[in-house]
């Protein structure tokens, strides 16, 4: 008798008793199959269903291209979408936190792989987040080449899950955005954001449970329920951005600041070189009423200006003869952009690389 043999009479032991459901990971691989299939580029080698994605860079369409890299999540929005039970969403965050990360120093977002981890595969609830994933990257140019969906039942309970993503992009050497670029005088452009994006929910959280706020009621000042708001999609800014650099080149265009974790001034001051600050006026747009209501309900503004991006999602810096030229560009395309600030000569070895001056209108 094989060692290996079951005890008679005792128990037999399933992989999906043990809480990993195989079919149902099939079973949310058709159903995703058609929404990733429409995000496939020229370039894309294979579909999906391979052990590795494959993508034929075109090297002869380069002089000297550099690969970019990001990888990111969506954070704590998840238990949002979670308790509203609404997936559909959180998809198209995933890809904004990472595409506009490499728009930033000017790359082309290229392919992404998504990795979804959960307590147990819904193949409906995986299809719908994929879903949104694949809907992101379309928005952005991006094929979605592959990706891992991962039952975790030991890790996270039955309804739990969490999402991660890489994207690769390409840019020419001499192309590069970033602060190398910036120059004083400078115009600094910010671009409108959807919402709160994907930062700050861990606040957010707190502040709705402890205010008790109805996440189906509609506040004042809201033009919809609380709920909606808060999980409104982040603004891909990808494309848009790499049009404004083929159409103004980088000697107009110098850098750009994906406003995430850190808030407005935080982000911005990564592109700022030593010496100078970029100086932004609150009084050029208006506070969002959803960021109004959260320091209603307690958050300072000191806190609010680090950790949400107060209705600026990114921004541009641009030689100053450039910027009425770039803010018409960007609003034709659909993104509302306005002139938000300069840079200038910074004051101290001690002061920031970039703070908000003024006050909200």
């Amino acid at each position: 008798m094989s060692e290996f043999a079951p005890v008679a009479g005792g128990p037999e032991f399933t992989y999906a008793a043990s809480g990993v459901d195989i079919d149902a990971g099939e079973r949310a691989v058709t159903l995703m199959r058609a929404a990733v299939e429409r995000t496939n580029r020229p370039e894309v080698v294979g579909g999906l269903g391979g052990f590795a994605g494959l993508f034929a860079l075109d090297t002869a369409k380069y002089r000297r291209p550099l690969l970019a890299s990001s990888t990111d999540g969506v954070g704590t929005k998840i238990a949002l979408a979670r308790q509203l039970d609404r997936h559909d969403t959180v998809g198209i965050d995933l890809v904004a936190m990472v595409v506009d990360d490499l728009v930033a120093c000017g790359a082309e977002p290229l392919f992404l792989q998504d990795y979804v981890a959960c307590g147990r595969v819904v193949p409906e609830r995986i299809a719908a987040i994929v879903t949104g994933i694949a809907a992101g990257c379309t928005q952005a140019g991006a094929a979605l080449v592959g990706g891992e969906t991962a039952e975790h039942g030991d890790l996270m309970g039955a309804d739990e899950y969490d999402l991660a993503a890489t994207a690769v992009g390409v840019v020419e050497a001499d192309a590069v955005l970033g602060p190398e670029r910036v120059r004083d005088g400078d115009v600094v452009l910010a671009m409108a954001s959807s919402g709160l994006h994907s930062n700050g929910y861990s606040l957010v959280r707190r502040v709705v449970a402890t205010a008790g706020l109805d996440l189906s009621a509609t506040p004042a000042g809201l033009d919809r329920p609380l709920g909606e708001v808060l999980l409104e999609p982040t603004r891909i800014y990808a494309r848009d951005c790499l049009a404004l650099v083929d159409a103004l080149g980088v000697d107009a265009v110098h850098a750009y600041a994906h406003i995430t974790g850190g808030g407005l001034a935080g982000n911005a001051a990564r592109v700022v070189p030593e010496g100078l600050a970029a100086v932004l006026d609150r009084g050029t747009w208006v506070l969002p009423p959803v960021v109004r209501l959260l320091e209603e309900h307690g958050v300072p503004r000191t806190e609010s200006e680090r950790a949400f991006n107060c209705g600026v999602g990114m921004v541009a810096v641009v030689a100053a003869d450039a910027a009425d030229r770039a803010v018409t560009l960007l609003d034709a395309a659909g993104v509302p952009a306005w002139v938000a600030g300069s840079v200038q000569r910074r004051q101290g070895d001690d002061a920031p690389a970039a703070h908000l001056v003024g006050t909200y209108r």
